[in-house]
């Protein structure tokens, strides 16, 4: 019987070492992710402090990129869906056509009601558009939004806010342009 109550007394003593390895297996890994989370906060607001200093002057890349929008948390985005599009595109080297899908983003619910009542007159723009297109001018991302800028200016010419002819660059503020905001395709099929 002197046995049993070693063993008790043995385990006992294992016990908190157990416990011990525990909690600084847990302080190591706590000490390593806050070493983490601030070197990448840091390394975030030396490029933030760079890019306001102007000394991280990157050349501006190849390819059109999306507009950004403003996303604002209080207040979901409002989107509008057309219907599908399926046009012949201009004459290049044979019959071609396009299938497309696409939602108008637009600043808010207000604006895609007056959308909905210019409706008519935004898909007629909108097919004289795309049947004007060729083939290789479609072929490219940087065709495909490039057209997607058109039809952003034919959508806001229709609400009534004629493009800015001195803002050509691409780093206009999204919302100086008008209330449809970006096109966004769902679909995009040529043959």
């Amino acid at each position: 019987m002197s046995k049993a109550p070693a063993k008790a007394e043995a385990a006992e003593g294992e016990a908190p070492a157990k416990g011990g390895k525990k909690k600084l297996i847990i302080i190591i890994v706590a000490v390593l992710i806050l070493a983490i989370a601030g070197g990448g906060a840091f390394m975030l607001m030396g490029k933030k402090k760079h890019a306001a200093d102007g000394e991280d002057a990157e050349e501006e890349p190849a390819h059109h990129e999306p507009p950004k929008v403003k996303v604002d948390p209080s207040k979901p985005p409002v989107f509008v869906q057309l219907e599908q599009f399926t046009v012949n595109l201009a004459p290049e080297e044979g019959e071609h056509f396009l299938q497309s899908t696409m939602v108008l983003r637009v600043s808010d619910a207000k604006v895609g009601d007056s959308l909905k009542l210019y409706m008519p007159e935004l898909k007629h723009r909108i097919i004289m558009l795309l049947s004007s297109k060729k083939p290789s001018d479609l072929a490219t991302s940087d065709g495909r939004e490039e057209l997607a800028d058109e039809i952003k200016e034919e959508a806001n010419d229709v609400l009534g806010y004629a493009p800015n002819p001195k803002k050509k660059n691409k780093r206009s503020r999204p919302e100086d342009d008008g209330p449809v905001l970006a096109v966004l395709f769902n679909q995009f099929i040529v043959q």
